[in-house]
């Protein structure tokens, strides 16, 4: 009987072995596993279900991933860390140039950077228009290299690794505080190109007026070389009565509102002397007019309104006359040799002289500067022709008549280099004493 209950264990045992076996090739998923122990007679069973293992191997697979991609983020993060050190290191550099350079150089009059004629600022250039360039060129590279970071950053999320937050906000502080030295060096820079520019103008127009006077000066003492006694000592001779003879003032006028012309002339032509003097500006041509035509008297043009003047002047002698006149009421006098021969009002009352014409010795314009008839051409000679921008009082246009003294116009006064000369048979020649055109 013993012998049977073992056989039939053994033949259990082979029947489970057996389905173990198969149950394992057929659904290898479950994961079901026995062993087979010695079990005592009279036990209820002798399969015993063992535990399920872990799948091992998939795991270390997924750890072995893991620890392989922290290893590339750390390398990553290392990398990152090393550029970020160079740019601060640089940066540095930068601001320790600036410094530098703000407490060592200065710009000279000369027109360079420091003392010695040297860049201090190392790669900043001299010019202040290309430091300025080259410090927004600075700033640009500094904010495109923020960005850069800020996309290392963004990268570094997305791959799951952290961006050492404490290092951006350091370089971010340090960028803000390079930038707010930056803007404040191209301030000063800016200030100090204002200050070099205006000195500059200011000594430019130095220069230029002193040497304008220079050239007055050098043009004046040739003219006197060529026999003047002083630049206002001579006269213009115009012989014949044609439309290409005459004389033209370099000056022009200003707007004024009253005037007084004096000049010296002889004549003996007829009939009528002409026109010894005419002022035309860009639309009117007979701005001021002296002139004596045909056998008309002389007569005084303002604006194209006319006024004629108690005056003879065709005797052949030397004359001094002088003419005033004032916007207001129109008033006007006449002088001949220091005496008031004549006034007047209503002559072209409240109008105002414009400015920038062109001032005639000799002809009548009919276009400024220019369509000139011949039959109201002077001939004659004049000279000392001065214009003022005011009523000269009696007394003055006296002592100027009776050689006791000479006073230039303070708007065109009578100069060598200042009247220059038209048409073969014209001329400039030296002028006889006062006393000698009086006699």
């Amino acid at each position: 009987m013993l012998s049977l209950l073992r056989l039939l264990c053994f033949y259990a045992l082979g029947l489970g072995y057996e389905t173990l076996v198969r149950g394992q090739d057929d659904n290898p998923d479950t994961g079901a596993r026995f062993l087979c122990r010695a079990m005592t007679i009279g036990a209820d069973t002798c399969l015993v279900p063992v535990v399920r293992e872990p799948n091992t191997a998939a795991q270390e697979e997924v750890l072995r991933n893991t620890v392989m991609q922290l290893r590339e983020t750390v390398l990553q993060q290392k990398e990152t860390i090393v550029n970020q050190l160079g740019t601060i290191n640089e940066l540095t550099t930068k601001l320790s140039l600036c410094e530098s350079a703000s407490e060592e150089g200065k710009y000279e009059s000369g027109g360079s950077w420091s003392k010695n004629n040297q860049n201090t600022m190392g790669d900043l250039p001299r010019d202040p228009n290309d430091t300025i360039d080259n410090l927004g060129k600075t700033m640009q590279s500094l904010k495109d290299r923020l960005e850069n970071l800020e996309q290392q950053q963004q990268r570094a999320n997305m791959s799951g690794a952290l961006f050492p937050s404490e290092l951006r906000d350091l370089l971010q502080h340090r960028l803000g505080d390079l930038e707010k030295q930056l803007l404040s060096k191209v301030n000063n820079l800016e200030e100090e190109k204002s200050l070099l520019y205006n000195e500059t103008t200011a000594h430019r127009q130095k220069t230029e007026s002193t040497l304008n006077s220079l050239l007055t000066r050098i043009n004046e003492l040739e003219k006197g070389g060529s026999g003047f006694k002083s630049p206002e000592q001579f006269k213009l001779v115009l012989p014949l009565r044609t439309n290409y003879l005459y004389g033209r003032m370099a000056k022009s006028l200003p707007e004024m509102y009253s005037f007084t012309l004096c000049m010296w002339l002889r004549s003996s032509a007829g009939p009528g002397i002409g026109t010894p003097f005419s002022y035309g500006v860009s639309g009117q041509a007979n701005e001021i007019v002296l002139m004596e035509w045909g056998n008309n008297p002389i007569e005084l043009l303002i604006n194209d309104k006319v006024a004629q003047l108690p005056l003879s002047v065709r005797d052949g002698r030397w004359q001094h006359i002088c003419i005033t006149w004032t916007t207001r009421d129109g008033l006007w006098e006449a002088y001949q040799d220091g005496q008031k021969l004549g006034a007047g009002d209503n002559l072209a009352p409240w109008h105002r002289i414009k400015p920038g014409g062109a001032i005639i010795l000799g002809q009548e314009q009919d276009m400024v500067g220019g369509r000139f008839d011949a039959t109201q051409a002077f001939v004659g000679e004049l000279s000392q022709v001065n214009i003022w921008d005011k009523v000269l009082k009696p007394a003055d246009i006296l002592t100027m008549a009776n050689c006791s003294s000479y006073t230039p116009g303070n708007v065109v006064s009578w100069l060598d280099s200042d009247v220059e000369v038209f048409g073969g048979g014209a001329a400039k020649l030296p002028l006889e004493i006062c006393q000698d055109r009086l006699s």
